[in-house]
This record gives structure tokens, C-alpha cells and sequence, in this order.
């Protein structure tokens, strides 16, 4: 396979102030952790709070200002920025999501995917301590090592922008736009990796900005306990 020399992280955030600090320094850390160039893009989709000035804080973030109001069409938009050249055979696209932390090794594990697959499926964690316990307890119970394997998450999702292009990229959905890609990759014929390493730590809130997204999943675990 062709080797990676540069990764381009994207970003989606719609009013995100209260995370968008730590999420920011997290990927910084990370991409100091690698050793190719890393350009990290932050799409503010329809923000009314402080998520641009968070960001004026980070010289190393571009950032790109729309009012989408859709998640697809912000990471897809963050994408196109990101491919500056034609020859996109050596860039990497990593995915995460404003309300997220990724760990230090987060790039690094993208890049060891990288090398033998053509995308790869990382593993989401909830912030547990901001669970209540009947959730937290549930959600413990149904993640034993291995349970989160394969299941496609936008806050921790990487691929080659080649293998991005020939599936057609994210379409303009407000929810489920990762799994959608996902699929298409599959059908399109790429070698995909999945990993519970490096793990991405993501908001424990139940009331998230994507329809049926995560917070819903989380908020419907207190039904799963009965």
C-alpha cells in the first residue's frame, strides 16, 4: 500500500464550548505523537456560542465557519478543505467528534490501521463517571473486551482519501452519516480494520445534537435495565 504522509483530522462542531478545548488539545497531543505532517480542521456548523473563539486559540486548527445544520455535510465539507492535492494516495482522514477527547496514541493507532487497510473502525467510550449508575452499570455489563468491535462510530473512524473517494464520501444525512459511509466502503471493495485500542473518549450527555446519535443510545440504556 501506498505509505501515509500526511493526515488531515476533520472535525464537526455545532455549538460545542463546553468541550471543544479539551477536544482540540487532545488531537494536538496526538498529532505531535506522529511523525507526518497533520492538518487539523474544524468545521463550526451554525455555532451561536464561544466555539470560535475556543478555536482562535488553537493557531494550529483551520477552521471553517457554514450553517449546514447537518453533520454529513460538515465532516464532507471539512474533507474537501483537507484535499488540497490531487495526489490524495498518501492521505490518511481521521475522524473525530467536538464533544470528544481522543488519547495520545489515537494517531498513531490510525497510522499502524493505515499500513495494512484501506480504513479503519476505532472504539468510543462514554465518559462513565458522568453516567447515572443504572446506566453506567448497564452499559459496563454490555461492553465486555470485544463488544464494541465493528461498531461504527464518527468520533473515532479513519480511511485513505482514495478509499473515501471511491465510496462517494459522507452524504448529507443529520445522523447515521458514518455508518452510511461504512457501508459503502464495504461495497466498494475496502479493506477495513477494526480496534478497541486507543479508544476515544466521548460526552456521556443524553441529549445529543444528531437524531438518534449516541446521547440517544445512552438515554435509552436506563430502559434496557428496566
Amino acid at each position: 500500500m501506498t505509505p501515509i504522509r500526511r493526515i488531515a483530522v476533520v472535525i464537526p462542531a455545532r455549538d460545542e464550548e463546553g468541550t471543544l478545548e479539551a477536544c482540540l488539545a487532545s488531537v494536538e497531543e496526538a498529532a505531535d505523537r506522529v511523525g507526518v505532517p497533520v492538518d487539523i480542521v474544524l468545521v463550526l456548523d451554525a455555532c451561536t456560542d464561544g466555539s470560535a473563539q475556543i478555536a482562535a486559540r488553537h493557531p494550529r486548527v483551520r477552521t471553517a465557519s457554514v450553517a449546514f445544520r447537518n453533520v454529513g455535510r460538515s465532516r464532507a465539507h471539512g474533507v474537501e478543505l483537507a484535499l488540497a492535492a490531487p495526489d490524495d494516495h498518501g492521505l490518511w482522514l481521521a475522524f473525530t467528534d467536538a464533544d470528544s477527547r481522543v488519547p495520545r496514541g489515537w494517531l498513531a493507532q490510525h497510522l499502524r490501521a493505515g499500513a495494512r487497510a484501506d480504513a479503519y473502525i476505532g472504539a468510543v467510550v462514554p465518559v462513565l463517571d458522568d453516567l447515572d449508575p443504572i446506566r453506567r452499570r448497564v452499559w459496563v455489563d454490555g461492553h465486555p473486551p470485544g463488544a464494541t468491535l465493528g461498531h461504527v462510530h464518527g468520533a473515532n473512524l479513519g480511511m485513505r482519501a482514495s478509499a473515501y473517494r471511491r465510496a462517494g464520501g459522507f452524504a448529507p444525512l443529520d445522523t447515521a452519516e458514518d455508518v452510511d459511509l461504512a457501508e459503502r466502503l464495504r461495497a466498494s471493495g475496502a479493506v477495513i480494520l477494526s480496534s478497541e485500542r486507543e479508544p476515544v473518549l466521548t460526552s456521556a450527555r443524553l441529549a445529543g445534537r444528531a437524531p438518534r446519535g449516541y446521547a440517544g443510545y445512552l438515554e435509552a440504556l436506563a430502559v434496557e435495565a428496566g
